[in-house]
């Protein structure tokens, strides 16, 4: 069975990685920081046997917008803390943004790490 990825899906385009988080104006610095991960940007796989909820924040309290489901791979454009959760990887706080104002719990994402592996949300 071939992988699949969120890209494969049906659903908007995401938008640049200086869209995502906060609204407040990063300065230029900022942007071309954020414009440079968009280019390196890396997919990892959710947790087998899981439809991942998606969040609209970084946190549980925050309304889903959509369910990914099993097999899929994320990409991570930036991560932020928020919420903590206990998932199949252990338990975190740090939440990846998949796309513009949309977020998974690290702790149901492969990353291979306990901590950041993509730059903060700005």
């Amino acid at each position: 069975m071939e992988d699949t990825t969120i890209a494969d899906l049906a659903m908007p385009e995401p938008k640049q990685p200086a869209d995502l988080g906060d609204t407040a104006d990063t300065g230029e610095a900022g942007k071309a920081g954020l414009a440079t991960a968009a280019s390196t940007v890396r997919y990892y796989k959710v947790a087998p046997g899981v439809e991942l909820n998606v969040r609209s924040g970084p946190g549980i309290r925050y309304p889903i917008v959509r369910i990914l489901p099993e097999g899929i791979s994320v990409p991570i454009y930036c991560q932020r803390p928020g919420d903590t959760v206990t998932g199949y990887y252990g338990t975190s706080n740090i939440w990846d943004a998949i796309t513009n104002g949309q977020y998974v719990s690290d702790a149901y994402v492969n990353t291979g790490s306990d901590g950041y592996v993509a730059p903060r949300c700005g």
